[in-house]
């Protein structure tokens, strides 16, 4: 005899469907005969095959063990490192501050080991989730730069998902990011305008003044927080959100990042000074994360602002 107390993770499913998914060896004949002489009970009553599970429910099941081996298990993101700084968390989204050289989505080298990966293995470990028994997969709704740390939102459920994709694209989801430049900007504070093209073969953009075949436009908003000798200390706020753009805008108006050897000076260095360091949520239609809106979320301990201060940027 075999008694299995059920988790929160697998609560809601019917027993045959719990049976089907938990043993490799046992029959739908067999499990649907054992169902109907009592050898299969819940909290000591007779079952049926459509019952649903609930947490906290005892199944014990008097059949040979042979038919009880337990299937096992081997999803990749379990293989994730379980390193994750949570910011804020409740049942629809996470905010995670991703560490820099750590990738948001798996490629051809860090497949295992990567943002969403480190998320699925949280949740699924936490019991939120299992890909077993939801259609929908967790997901992050923005992305950022292996080599820039920050916010990165992360949607639990579809409903969730849609809602930060659209508050995204109507702007009620303000990104500012911090960043440190070469050389004394123009203005205190100011709004960019250009366009940029994405060359996708070479992972590269390129922004003009004008409008191009293929160029898409972006706006980039930026106040001065600080200066000394060469270096600027920038709050940038994201208006739009395409492939590199504050590294490329910034470096195209004659004010590269610092650290950024594919559009800056400092060639040979790809740890660039660019920090997505706050959210603000400002919705103004009503949606399931309405009850978010006016709150202000930050990082905290940003290396960025402790070398600024320390005047590392020389």
């Amino acid at each position: 005899m075999k008694s299995i107390t059920i988790s929160s993770k697998d609560s809601g499913q019917r027993l045959d469907r719990f049976l089907s998914k938990t043993f490799d060896r046992l029959p739908k004949s067999l499990m649907f005969k054992e169902i109907r002489k009592k050898n299969i009970k819940i909290n000591r009553k007779r079952s049926s095959a459509e019952q649903i599970l609930g947490e906290g429910d005892v199944l014990d099941l008097y059949l040979n063990d042979d038919v009880l081996h337990v299937k096992e298990k081997h999803y990749d993101f379990l293989r994730a490192s379980t390193d994750l700084n949570i910011i804020y968390e409740d049942e629809n989204l996470i905010l995670l501050n991703k560490k820099v050289g750590i990738l948001c989505h798996p490629d051809g080298k860090d497949y295992i080991d990567n943002l969403v990966a480190r998320l699925k293995r949280y949740l699924y470990e936490k019991g939120e989730w299992s890909p077993e028994d939801s259609s929908f997969t967790p997901s992050l709704a923005n992305r950022i730069d292996r080599n820039t740390g920050g916010i990165v939102i992360g949607a639990k459920n579809a409903q969730a998902l849609k809602a930060v994709n659209e508050s995204i694209k109507s702007r009620e989801i303000e990104k500012y990011y911090l960043t440190v430049v070469h050389g004394e900007m123009p203005k205190k504070s100011e709004t960019l305008t250009a366009y940029l093209t994405k060359n996708e073969k070479k992972n590269t953009v390129t922004v003009t003044d004008n409008q191009v075949q293929g160029s898409k436009k972006i706006i980039t908003g930026y106040t001065v927080l600080d200066y000394y000798n060469d270096a600027s200390l920038l709050e940038i706020r994201l208006l739009t959100g395409r492939t590199h753009q504050i590294r490329a805008h910034l470096a195209h108006i004659g004010h590269p990042l610092y650290g950024d050897g594919k559009y800056g000076i400092d060639k040979g260095r790809y740890r660039q000074a660019l920090y997505s360091y706050k959210l603000k949520f400002s919705f103004e239609n009503e949606n399931i994360l309405s009850y978010l809106d006016g709150r202000v979320f930050q990082a905290e301990n940003i290396k960025l602002l402790s070398d600024y201060k320390e005047r590392k940027y020389l």
